[in-house]
C-alpha cells in the first residue's frame, strides 16, 4: 500500500529557516549517504563547505567516515552539543528522530524537502525545539547568500 502524503500543518519562511541558519552551526544529519548524487550526500557536503560541522548519522554505516567525520549510529551516541539534527529519512521514520533530538537537547529539527510529519514536529515544537518541515537546507542557504 502506497503511504499518502502528509501536508505540513504550518510552515517556515524562507527568512525565519536562514536565521535558523545563522545562529547554529552544528548539525547532526540523520541519513547522510555515501552517494555522491544524492541530496542526503551533497547537501550536507555543501553545508560543510560553508563552515557548518556535519557529524553524520546513519546505523548502516556507524564507524566509516562520511564527509572527513566519523559517522554515528543514533543521535545519542554523538559526544557533545548537537544544535540542528537535519532529517533525511521517510516521514514514517521521523518519531523516534524527534524523540532522540529532544533527549540530546538540540535546539532545532530540521525536516528535509520532501519530508513531513505533522504529529513528530508537533511532538519537538511541545519539548521547545524549533521546527522545520519540508525544506532544503541548501536552497535556504543559498537564497541567504544572494541576499
Amino acid at each position: 500500500m502506497e503511504e499518502m502524503c502528509e501536508l505540513p500543518g504550518f510552515r517556515t519562511s524562507d527568512q525565519e529557516a536562514g536565521k535558523i541558519l545563522q545562529r547554529y552551526k552544528t548539525i547532526a544529519v540523520v541519513g547522510l549517504s555515501s552517494s555522491p548524487e544524492k541530496p542526503s550526500h551533497f547537501v550536507p557536503k555543501y553545508l560543510q563547505a560553508h563552515g557548518y560541522r556535519i557529524l553524520p548519522v546513519n546505523p548502516m554505516a556507524k564507524g566509516q567516515t562520511l564527509l572527513g567525520e566519523l559517522v554515528y549510529g543514533s543521535l545519542k551516541e554523538i559526544q557533545g552539543p548537537v544544535e540542528i539534527v537535519e532529517i533525511f529519512r521517510p516521514p514514517k521514520d521521523v518519531p523516534p528522530i524527534v524523540e532522540e533530538a529532544i533527549a540530546i537537547g538540540a535546539k532545532v529539527v530540521w525536516m528535509q524537502e520532501g519530508i513531513v510529519n505533522n504529529e513528530a514536529a508537533q511532538r519537538a515544537k511541545t519539548a521547545g525545539l524549533t521546527v522545520v518541515m519540508d525544506k532544503c537546507m541548501l536552497k535556504v542557504h543559498r537564497a541567504m547568500a544572494g541576499r
